[in-house]
């Protein structure tokens, strides 16, 4: 049985005041580090209860379960791909999803552009990069990302909003810190190399919401603190 939605409040405001605490060290102004409700295994109601608090969009990993959950969900919120991105599901991603956060790819950026044109929209991307040079996670390389940028900003149907990382697992919080410094500095140069803003820095889960937000996330990835464990 799914949690009760009075659950998933207390759990939202306790997150919440982790993020207003982080912020609070950090000299940040809370209301520029957005929680995003991540529902992958979750019913459809996990969606709904998100909505229902005021969050302004959810976030899924596999593009199918998103697409199918979303057709069962009333309630008006953005849906957002955080997932690793196979080539062969990009229409359907461009299609159902709001924003794609995991593009790590010239390839991915082509099929997406071609595939939003199809529909007449503008998609709006963030581009994953693997900044802790971990072997077992997808994004692209720190030193491939200028390239990708330089690609992105040349297609007429994507939107670039800013980057996204995934620390690496370990038991030493230096290493989630680290790879969320090198994120934010990368879009820092970035930014002045095309002189385009690229506000978004999508880093940070439940294990280490607090160290990303110390380093600049703007957006923190949570799944297991809001509705438990995944099924």
């Amino acid at each position: 049985m799914f949690i009760a939605y009075e659950t998933f409040r207390e759990r939202a405001d306790a997150v919440r005041e982790q993020i207003a605490a982080a912020c609070h060290r950090a000299g940040r102004d809370p209301g520029g580090v957005q929680l995003l409700a991540v529902t992958k295994t979750h019913p459809p109601a996990a969606a709904e209860y998100a909505a229902r608090y005021g969050l302004p969009a959810v976030g899924e990993n596999r593009v199918q379960e998103g697409v199918e959950k979303r057709a069962q969900c009333t309630a008006a919120i953005r849906w957002e791909l955080i997932g690793h991105l196979q080539s062969n599901k990009a229409r359907l991603a461009a299609a159902h999803f709001d924003r794609v956060q995991s593009v790590d790819s010239v390839k991915l950026l082509a099929l997406l552009d071609r595939a939003a044109g199809e529909q007449d929209r503008r998609l709006a991307l963030l581009l994953q990069i693997n900044a802790g040079h971990d072997p077992n996670k997808f994004g692209a390389e720190p030193a491939d990302a200028p390239r990708l940028l330089e690609t992105a900003l040349t297609l007429p149907h994507l939107q670039i909003d800013g980057l996204m990382a995934i620390a690496p697992l370990s038991d030493d919080p230096g290493v989630a810190q680290r790879t969320f410094a090198s994120l934010r500095e990368l879009r820092d140069r970035l930014a002045i190399q095309f002189g385009v803003p690229l506000p978004e820095l999508s880093m940070g889960m439940t294990g280490d919401l607090a160290l990303a937000v110390a380093e600049g996330s703007t957006l923190v990835r949570v799944g297991t603190a809001l509705f438990g464990p995944r099924n």
